[in-house]
């Protein structure tokens, strides 16, 4: 196990997921999972609310996903984390056409490991694991300087015993159709471990769809 791998276990030693509504904050359910109390003024909002940038600085507004299933994702490049990328490729290629957006936001507030430029980002996730989902600017997600996205998802959906500060990198919000925040998962919950809660969020529209 890598240095950073151990820095990176140490600190979500908790795991888990968080769940965006619940009776009591830090209650944990038999399958593993963490409700968050229920959070005054702050469901009223969605992440269509926000614009970030892309990788080249250009405003990225989130509103332009509307309709879509959204999994957001704090990425580091020299993390003991970093190959998740290769299981949220294989959930972006997988589920991308029934409606997910894989969205990675790189940051270099834990341990330094994202010490690049965007460009430098991009060319290492491209060539190193062959992501095609959208990775876009640095940003901070912790902090007086976090960005107002992180802000909201971190308010709205608590990690355990209802911190809210992101612990780690490659910690992870899904988003429903709706651009509300469905559940937090913590930096050492594989990608693929996901795919139940994507597949039953995808899964409205879906059926829908195939209703007509």
């Amino acid at each position: 196990m890598t240095k950073a791998l151990l820095i990176c276990a140490g600190i979500t030693v908790f795991g888990g997921c968080c769940l965006a509504a619940g009776p009591t904050r830090g209650k944990t359910t038999a399958g593993g999972k963490e409700t968050a109390a229920p959070k005054e003024k702050v469901m009223e909002n969605t992440i269509y609310d926000f614009t970030v940038k892309n990788a080249e600085g250009g405003a990225y507004p989130l509103a332009g996903l509307r309709g879509k299933v959204v999994l957001i994702v704090n990425v580091a490049s020299k993390c003991g984390f970093t190959p998740q990328y290769e299981g949220l490729e294989e959930l972006h290629k997988k589920y991308a056409e029934q409606g997910l957006v894989v969205l990675g936001f790189p940051c270099n507030q834990f341990g330094d490991q994202e010490p690049g430029t965007n460009a430098e980002i991009q060319r290492f996730c491209r060539l190193t694991y062959g992501v095609t989902f959208p990775v876009l600017g640095k940003l901070e997600v912790n902090g007086p300087g976090a960005d107002p996205l992180y802000v909201y998802l971190k308010k709205t959906v608590p990690g355990v015993l209802g911190s809210e500060a992101i612990k780690w990198n490659f910690t992870k919000f899904l988003v429903d159709r709706t651009g509300h925040v469905l559940a937090r998962y913590a930096s050492a919950t594989k990608p693929e471990a996901l795919a139940a809660d994507i597949e039953k969020a995808l899964a409205p529209a879906t059926l829908k769809a195939g209703g007509k």
